[in-house]
């Protein structure tokens, strides 16, 4: 916003965003399932029918992509298509149909003393989400914070301002017309880095903040913030095919977990092979995902079976490639392929290919990420795949929240007390 040219300017505007959030997480309150559920159906519509909007204004952050030096998988979260914008509007109309959390009774018991006591769902707030470059993540997170009755402050990157300004009017204009407060949903207006720096400081308005980008954004939001901050730093995701993996099966896992789209955080970075089925399973790996150029970063006796192996080096094994690199690395054992996992693993989704149930069960017990996936791909470890509808991030933290994150994820709970003239003695 041109009109921000101080910086007494932006930390004005910040608290008057933030101020409007609170003021709307308290409206929400009292709004229905119904009218959140008409709201985010509606907004479904109104997205389908503005379509020729909404890909103009992608058309416009795909031009000044170039000179911004993104990359091609950048690029590619950034794109909208007519299929992908259709996505966006069926991901509000999943969100509508799921249970509303709030008001939710977790537990419920009366005591000696005759007082009943139950613990309730309810709203965190107002959200502060910051992201970066996917415009489809505007419209999920909208529809999850205030279907769950929490205001959101939207803080995308630059490089999609166009897309997720035109997602974000159809969002507001819908809520007029519904009767949602026109404030659970604001758009940062401006660019200027600073504005992140000064909504972190305001924890009296804001209960949560959600950054979902690279890793310098993440760390630099866990320095500053002063409410709690829900993450994840990266998703170095391994793949282990185990000594009695299906290999065909282990072929198409690999395949799907790393080159469905491989600049996601779910992706495959990681593949971990036991050294009884290495000889077999690599050449043949290699010549089904030739068609990818894949690199592989491996050690010693992986290399001696793959045409395009380069030594890996200590950093390869906690890296995240987001691109057509993979590592790879031989184990002579399960409990050292978890032992591997487990130390250079960002706790984010790890998987296992095996047809031995004591193995499976060893490995889900023993490794400690946000999930665990037995004989399917890495790639399922996502809200809508999982069940929860959208998701506004994963988390690799155990409080409050841990893996992918849905309505529920952005509730607390409080304890009601309910009594007829009841004294403590």
């Amino acid at each position: 916003m041109s009109s921000l040219q101080t910086e007494t300017d932006i930390a004005g505007y910040c608290r008057a965003i933030a101020g409007q959030a609170k003021a709307a997480s308290r409206q929400l309150l009292s709004v229905s399932t119904d009218l959140k559920n008409r709201w985010l159906r509606a907004s479904s519509e109104r997205i389908l029918r503005g379509v020729d909007g909404i890909l103009a204004a992608n058309e416009i952050d795909l031009q000044q992509a170039e000179q911004l030096g993104l990359t091609a998988a950048q690029r590619d979260r950034l794109l909208l298509d007519p299929k992908r914008v259709e996505q966006i509007a069926l991901g509000l109309v999943e969100v509508a149909e799921l249970p509303d959390p709030v008001h939710e009774v977790l537990e419920e018991s009366v005591r000696p003393s005759g007082i009943k006591v139950s613990k309730i769902r309810v709203p965190l707030g107002v959200i502060f989400f910051i992201y970066e470059s996917r415009p489809n993540v505007t419209a999920d997170a909208a529809a999850i914070a205030v279907k769950s009755g929490n205001a959101i402050i939207l803080r995308g990157g630059k490089e999609a301002a166009h897309s997720s300004r035109a997602l974000v009017d159809i969002l507001r204009h819908t809520a007029v017309e519904i009767g949602i407060p026109v404030d659970a949903v604001q758009l940062i207006e401006t660019h200027d880095r600073n504005a992140v720096g000064h909504l972190l400081q305001l924890s009296e308005f804001i209960d949560l903040v959600i950054p979902r980008g690279g890793e310098g954004l993440i760390r630099r939001v866990v320095a500053e913030a002063t409410m709690p901050v829900l993450k994840h730093y990266d998703g170095n995701c391994h793949v282990y095919v185990d000594a009695k993996a299906d290999l065909n099966k282990a072929i198409r896992i690999v395949e799907n977990s790393k080159c469905q789209r491989m600049g996601v955080c779910n992706a495959m970075e990681s593949l971990v092979v036991h050294q009884s089925v290495l000889s077999q399973f690599l050449p043949l790996l290699e010549q089904q995902l030739q068609r990818y150029d894949l690199e592989y970063r491996a050690d010693e006796r992986a290399i001696r079976c793959l045409t395009n192996g380069k030594p890996a080096t200590e950093s390869d094994w906690s890296k995240e490639y987001l691109g057509p690199i993979m590592s790879v690395k031989v184990v002579d054992s399960l409990e050292e392929a978890i032992e591997h996992i487990n130390r250079y693993s960002s706790k984010h989704t790890e998987a296992i290919v095996t047809e031995d149930r004591q193995a499976a069960y060893q490995f889900q017990r023993d490794i400690d990420s946000s999930a665990v996936v037995l004989n399917a791909s890495t790639r399922f470890n996502d809200g809508g795949q999982l069940g929860l509808g959208a998701e506004i991030g994963i988390s690799t933290d155990k409080f409050h929240a841990r893996g992918p994150c849905g309505l529920k994820e952005l509730t607390t709970y409080k304890y009601v007390v309910v009594g007829d003239g009841h004294i403590r003695t």
